[in-house]
């Protein structure tokens, strides 16, 4: 007699019973977890803020201010001011971002230089405003970088060296920091000029 080279697996075989059970067993896990919920999250959130009664979390998703939204304080006659570039992050650490634009004026020729701004918004969610000038554009820079990392805001700014270079050519560039320090925007480190 040959013995078959596959073993008997007759206990393997399912029966109704074992339907039955299964399908109770699932049924009363879900039923036991619907029942059995954890409570609420009651750790403080990351970079949350302690005030006098405990730690305070962060609030729910805010969307940053809308530099669109903005009339910033340039002078720019008949043409409109645009923004360049911006970065947004929570600056002052209330839990709520801020955006930095970079904005000049839509001049058709040359290079017309940039302001840096803060832009913020009422704890009411109001319309958002401009609160701080980083760089004012009556000293000639243009953004070519801007990002907020760390409650900092990081720009390289391009400049010139005298008022004799054209505008066309700046001649300095300069990687400057701000942060938010005793009610001001503070630039951390003096910046350190090159020629380029």
């Amino acid at each position: 007699m040959q013995h078959p080279a596959v073993p008997d697996l007759s206990h393997t075989h399912t029966r109704p019973i074992h339907w039955v059970a299964t399908a109770t067993a699932v049924a009363g896990v879900v039923a036991l977890s619907s029942v059995l919920q954890p409570d609420a999250a009651t750790a403080a959130q990351p970079g949350g803020r302690t005030t006098a009664a405990g730690p305070r979390s962060a609030p729910a998703h805010i969307a940053p201010p809308d530099p669109a939204a903005v009339t910033f304080p340039l002078e720019c006659g008949p043409v409109e001011a645009v923004v360049q570039k911006k970065a947004t992050g929570d600056l002052d650490g209330d839990g709520r971002p801020e955006t930095v634009a970079s904005v000049h004026c839509d001049a058709p020729m040359g290079t017309p230089p940039d302001g840096v701004y803060v832009i913020t918004r009422n704890t009411d969610g109001g319309e958002p405003r401009v609160v701080a000038t980083l760089v004012d554009p009556k000293d000639r820079h243009t953004a070519t970088e801007l990002s907020v990392r760390d409650g900092a805001v990081r720009a390289t700014l391009l400049g010139y060296s005298s008022p004799d270079v054209p505008s066309c050519c700046p001649d300095v560039t300069d990687h400057v920091k701000w942060q938010w320090k005793n009610g001001a925007f503070v630039s951390d480190t003096p910046s350190q000029a090159r020629t380029v």
